[in-house]
């Protein structure tokens, strides 16, 4: 299988090991564009691969800091609370860029940037961009794709 991520169309398609596309779902890249430089707050672009799944069985909401589930659900209390943080929730798959000087290595190492594939509050918006960096998708959404790929699973980031 492998994830190939639209930030011109905001979608990410997951395809098969014959190239058949086997899911589509709407995202939320970087409000910032696409780019590789580290504290950019862009969403990296080229080849990766699914370094890591963390969160398997965790609950649809569960918070996530430092890649590590939090004892918080988010409800619209907690989201009250703290406006402006930036929610990774429900699941990650953390990115590691393949192509040295692009993505991987100095200062455009998607890995050390904490670049992942995350969950995020049902209520933001899909389709258009908005994280710093990450790409966001629906829980359930999220939860799907996590449970259909493995570590070590291509991921290819485009302008197109």
């Amino acid at each position: 299988m492998h994830i190939d991520i639209s930030l011109l169309q905001q979608s990410l398609t997951l395809h098969d090991d014959g190239g058949q596309a086997i899911a589509k779902y709407s995202i939320s890249s970087a409000a910032n564009g696409a780019g590789c430089q580290k504290n950019s707050g862009c969403t990296p672009t080229g080849r990766h691969i699914v370094r890591a799944k963390i969160g398997a069985n965790a609950a649809v909401n569960s918070v996530f800091v430092g890649r590590r589930a939090t004892v918080e659900i988010l409800t619209p209390a907690l989201m009250a609370e703290h406006p402006t943080r930036d929610w990774i929730l429900t699941r990650i798959l953390w990115l590691s860029g393949t192509e040295l000087g692009l993505n991987r290595l100095g200062n455009v190492d998607t890995m050390q940037r904490y670049i992942y594939i995350h969950g995020t509050p049902d209520c933001s918006q899909m389709g258009k961009t908005g994280s710093h960096g990450c790409i966001r998708m629906r829980n359930a959404d999220v939860i799907a794709l996590f449970d259909l790929v493995e570590v070590g699973c291509t991921v290819f980031i485009h302008h197109d």
